[in-house]
C-alpha cells in the first residue's frame, strides 16, 4: 500500500510524494484506498492468503493512528493472512509516536524500517532531513519494547559533503544501535527529471572515486561488525531469514527489496503503486485527484501496464538469480524453461569476458555462471548484460543514459 504523504520534501528523494500536513487529506486518502480494495478484493480468491504485507511511502505514519487503524481494518475484512505473514512498514520516526506503534502491533506488524541516510549534520542540512542520534536510538529502543521482531535502518551514500571518513562516523553509530538489517542505497542525482534535486549542487557531491571509497568502507565495516552482505544494497545478521535464504539459493527480490516469499503475486494499492503478476506489471495513476476520480466512479485507477513475453520472463528469472543468489545454474535453467542456457544467451555470454578476466564472475560456464565475492559489488552491471531492453538501446547507438549510475 503506497501512502504518498510527507510533511516536508527531502531534497534527495526520488519517491512519488505529496507534501501536506493536513489530516483531512490523509483521512480522505484512506477512504479512496478502501474503495480500491473494495473493487479488487472480490476478484481474488478467498482461498489465497497474504504472506507479505507492506506499507510504503511517502510516510505511512503521516496518517494519524486512527486513520492507520481504519486502513488496516479494511484490509483485514477483505483478506486472510497467513499466521507467519511478514507485515512491514516504512516510518519517519520524527512523525511516528507510541500510538502508531501500538496500532501496528495490534495488527501484528513485525518488521519496521526507518530512514537515517546519514548522521552528519552538514549532510542532513543539505538534503533537508535533520534527525538526531539520540532520538533515533530512543525510537528503536521503543520499537523493540513494543515487540517488533526486525528493525531496519536505511542509509544513503553519494549524498552532499559525504566522505569515506565522515560516513565512517555514521557507521560507528549504527553499530552501537545494532539494527537487524541495514539498507545502503546509492543516491541517484537526476535533477533533469526530479526538479527539487536542483537544490543540491553538483559541487557538493562526492566524486566517483570518493563514492566508491564510501561504499567499499561500508561493505568492509558492516561485514566486520556482524552483518552479512546480501548484495546490491542490503546487509543482514547471520541468523536473519534473508541470509539463510541466500545460503539456500531461495532468495527473491520484488519492489520492496529482497524477500524470502518466493512465487508470490504482488497486489499494490494507492497512487503510483505497481502490481507484479507472473506475466504482467500494472501501475496506478500518480495524481491524487485522478486516482480519487477513478475509484469513486468504480473504475480501477490504472495508468499503464506491461504484459511480459516469454523472453521477458526468462530474462527476469536469470536477472533475479544473479541479483539474489549470485549464480545461474544451467541445469535449473533447462528444468525451468526447457531451453539450453548457453544457446539461449549465445549473444550475451561473450560480454561476460571482461568480468571473468577481472575475477568478478566464475568462468565455469559449463554449469552456468557464478558471481564471485568481489563481484557482488558490481552485480548490477553483470545482470544488465541479460536485459534485452538495455541491449536494444545499446544496439540503437543511444548515447543518452536511461538510468542512474549503478555504483
Amino acid at each position: 500500500i503506497h501512502i504518498p504523504f510527507c510533511e516536508e520534501r527531502c531534497s534527495y528523494c526520488a519517491c512519488n510524494v505529496i507534501i501536506t500536513r493536513r489530516e483531512d487529506v490523509a483521512d480522505n486518502y484512506v477512504d479512496l484506498v478502501s474503495k480500491e480494495v473494495d473493487l479488487i478484493a472480490p476478484e481474488i480468491s478467498k482461498l489465497r492468503r497474504v504472506n507479505q504485507f507492506h506499507l510504503g511511502g511517502g510516510t505511512p505514519t503521516q496518517l494519524s493512528p486512527r486513520s492507520l487503524e481504519r486502513l488496516l481494518d479494511r484490509f483485514a475484512v477483505h483478506f486472510m493472512f497467513e499466521e507467519s505473514a511478514e507485515r512491514s512498514i516504512e516510518v519517519d520516526l520524527r512523525v511516528t509516536n507510541a500510538d502508531h506503534l501500538r496500532v501496528l502491533r495490534d495488527h501484528q506488524f513485525n518488521r519496521i524500517s526507518m530512514g537515517v541516510q546519514d548522521f552528519s549534520e552538514e549532510t542532513q542540512k543539505a538534503i533537508n532531513r535533520p534527525q538526531g542520534v539520540d532520538e533515533t536510538r530512543e525510537f528503536i529502543r521503543l520499537c523493540r519494547e513494543y515487540g517488533f521482531e526486525s528493525v531496519n535502518i536505511d542509509l544513503v551514500y553519494g549524498l552532499p559533503f559525504q566522505t569515506a571518513d565522515s560516513f565512517a562516523r555514521t557507521m560507528e553509530i549504527v553499530y552501537e544501535i545494532d539494527p537487524d538489517r541495514i539498507a545502503l542505497y546509492n543516491y541517484a542525482h537526476l535533477p533533469a527529471k526530479i526538479p527539487h534535486q536542483r537544490r543540491i549542487q553538483e559541487a557538493w557531491l562526492p566524486d566517483a572515486e570518493e563514492r566508491f571509497a564510501i561504499f567499499k568502507r561500508a561493505v568492509e565495516g558492516f561485514t566486520q561488525n556482524g552483518y552479512v552482505y546480501i548484495g546490491m544494497d542490503h546487509f543482514a545478521k547471520p541468523t536473519d531469514e534473508l541470509t539463510r535464504a541466500q545460503r539456500e539459493g531461495t532468495l527473491q527480490r520484488n519492489f520492496m527489496g529482497f524477500t524470502t516469499r518466493a512465487g508470490a503475486d504482488l497486489y499494490a494499492f494507492g497512487t503510483s503503486s505497481i502490481s507484479s503478476l507472473p506475466a504482467l506489471y500494472v501501475q496506478n495513476v500518480k495524481k491524487l485527484k485522478t486516482y480519487g476520480d477513478a475509484v469513486t466512479a468504480g473504475r480501477l485507477p490504472i495508468e499503464r501496464g506491461m504484459e511480459l513475453t516469454r523472453d521477458d520472463r526468462i530474462r527476469r528469472w536469470v536477472i533475479m538469480e544473479l541479483m539474489c543468489n549470485l549464480r545461474v545454474s544451467a541445469r535449473r535453467f533447462a528444468e525451468q524453461w526447457g531451453e539450453d542456457f548457453h544457446a539461449y544467451f549465445a549473444e550475451e555470454l561473450p560480454r561476460l569476458r571482461p568480468f571473468i578476466a577481472d575475477g568478478l564472475v566464475n568462468p565455469g560456464l559449463s554449469e552456468g555462471i557464478r558471481v564471485t565475492e568481489m563481484g557482488q559489488i558490481i552485480v548490477r552491471p553483470v545482470a544488465m548484460i541479460f536485459d534485452a531492453y538495455l541491449n536494444f538501446a545499446r544496439k540503437a547507438g543511444s548515447s543518452t543514459p536511461v538510468f542512474s549510475r549503478t555504483l
